[in-house]
């Protein structure tokens, strides 16, 4: 009886690990093998060619820019988004008339495609015929070049990113303030709590290592930023280049596909890093949440 449950057991999960294997690890392992090798997108021959792929990624300069320019999109785009939804989530924590219909309201940027939000925010920002620049005209005030100004378009991009993705945080925030008990917010009162000590004290602190999950899970998705700047600028402007979009263009348009797949790694690093350091500070979280 035991031997049958347990080859059921296999049975149910063998499908699922088969699954895993050959979308996750074996793309994973190929993609390493692949850095070590000089293959190309156009051609059959390759060979190996040791860690000179790394060197160069290391050595470009073009790199260090795009992964600057990553690192400062990411920091904004997840603390804004993060300030923000916390915020609406404040203001949305107590039951009211329409709520749900306002919530509803509020997902619907994160429920869209990012190449389409990306499309649709190019038409809305055109310096020429955009609605932006149309009701700031009819104000008489200046009407910039959202998306071809040098200075703007990083900008830009970040503030269609913050839109989009303020809505996520708002819903994990939601779903952590949620999950307060009542019962504490009572014993404050009774207490005579001001709310800034209500809220420095109780609100934030039990919010935190859901709070915490959340940036963990935009840093990791902002870190991988491709479907705006490809709908919005291309992945050839030094401007608003990120990493992804630098890959991109190594790999589509130089055809290198093992110099693509090593700045791959060196990428998938930094994002397995992040994580590591996201999870060790939630442990902490949670473990002095739960302190005496």
């Amino acid at each position: 009886m035991a031997k049958t449950d347990g080859g059921m057991k296999w049975a149910l999960v063998a499908p699922v690990l088969l699954l895993l294997i050959t979308f996750n690890v074996f793309p994973l392992l190929y993609n390493i093998v692949l850095s070590f090798t000089n293959a190309e997108l156009v051609g059959s021959g390759s060979r190996t060619v040791g860690g000179a792929n790394y060197g160069r990624v290391f050595a470009d300069p073009q790199f260090a820019g795009a992964l600057r320019r990553t690192a400062l999109f990411v920091t904004c785009a997840v603390g804004a988004e993060l300030l923000l939804g916390f915020s609406v989530a404040l203001a949305l924590q107590r039951a009211f008339r329409g709520k749900q219909a306002v919530v509803t309201a509020l997902l619907v940027p994160m429920m869209l495609s990012p190449a389409v939000i990306g499309l649709f925010w190019n038409l809305i920002l055109n310096g020429n015929y955009g609605i932006v620049n149309q009701t700031l005209g009819w104000l008489g005030l200046p009407q910039p070049q959202w998306t071809t100004d040098r200075d703007l378009k990083f900008w830009s991009i970040l503030a269609i990113d913050i839109w989009m993705w303020t809505p996520f945080m708002m819903l994990i925030s939601l779903a952590g303030l949620g999950a307060i008990p009542p019962s504490i917010y009572e014993a404050a009162e009774i207490d005579r709590a001001g709310r800034l000590r209500v809220f420095f004290k109780i609100t934030l602190p039990m919010a935190a290592p859901v709070l915490a999950l959340a940036v963990l899970f935009r840093a990791t998705d902002a870190l991988k930023q491709f479907d705006l700047v490809m709908a919005v600028t291309g992945p050839n402007d030094s401007s608003t280049q990120t990493v992804s979009t630098l890959i991109y263009q190594i790999v589509f348009r130089d055809g290198k596909v093992g110099l693509g797949a090593a700045f791959a790694c060196v990428v998938l690093v930094v994002v397995v890093a992040l994580a590591t350091v996201f999870t060790r500070q939630l442990d902490r979280l949670r473990s002095s949440e739960g302190a005496p």
